[in-house]
């Protein structure tokens, strides 16, 4: 009676083992005596023992960390940057027969590259243009991971860890530049003001009797203040019409 048994465990033994479930963000390829027969998934997939073997890859998007990097830049300057990168898998099969381990090849291409392009770029440009080091990596870290059928989607520039005497030197110059950007907009304050007063100097030319109405309007400024005690000449002209109507018989 066990002598029956014993095929049917082998053969649910074997279904079992060729029955592979993929998820819907995996695929797999299959090999076939060693060669590549496709890319299978998701869902069941059957998978024959001894004479065919399946590689699975995931097709979610990858975040890895790229390890500080020590980069000189063409200004001389020392600093260490960090750095972050988003890609995928486009091609399984590529990227299982291509290269051996995508993602530490990725990663040591973006160690290289982020220590290359930096390297070309002054502190400044560091500093004040990521945007457009970031897309620069992004470009050429894609294309460099293209043959492996993988995507890199995002390159962002975390961290840039600059020397203490560097620190102090960049506030430095902040300082000073805030200083200069206080200087000019007084200095263009002072001659708008100017030229208002020149404008102002023009009318009063022109009008005598808005002179003296400044002046008026001077005295009631003045005599708000009640704490001290002024002492300011009347012009004769104010007066005048007043002088001669007392001189009338």
């Amino acid at each position: 009676m066990m002598a029956y048994w014993i095929p049917i465990v082998l053969v649910l033994a074997v279904l079992y083992n060729s029955i592979k479930i993929l998820m819907e963000y995996e695929r797999g390829v299959i090999f076939f005596l060693g060669k590549v027969q496709g890319v299978k998934g998701p869902g069941i997939i059957i998978v024959l023992p001894l004479i065919q073997t399946m590689r699975r890859v995931n097709l979610q998007t990858v975040t890895m960390d790229v390890p500080a990097q020590d980069v000189i830049t063409r200004d001389n300057v020392s600093v260490k940057v960090n750095a972050v990168i988003f890609f995928r898998v486009v091609d399984p099969q590529r990227a299982t027969l291509a290269v051996q381990d995508y993602l530490y090849s990725t990663s040591q291409i973006a160690q290289t590259t982020l220590r290359s392009v930096l390297g070309q770029s002054q502190l400044d440009e560091l500093l004040a243009k990521r945007d457009e080091i970031n897309a620069e990596l992004q470009r050429i870290i894609d294309q460099q991971t293209e043959p492996w059928g993988v995507k890199v989607t995002v390159v962002e520039v975390k961290n840039v860890d600059l020397p203490q005497e560097m620190q102090r030197a960049i506030a430095k110059q902040a300082e000073a530049e805030r200083e200069r950007r206080a200087k000019v907009i007084h200095a263009e304050g002072e001659f708008q003001a100017s030229q208002k007063l020149l404008e102002a100097a023009d009318v009063m030319a022109r009008n005598p009797i808005a002179l003296q109405l400044r002046y008026l309007q001077t005295l009631v400024e003045v005599a708000a203040e009640k704490n001290s005690t002024t002492i300011f000449p009347v012009p004769i002209d104010l007066i005048s019409p007043f002088l001669q109507a007392m001189k009338k018989p």
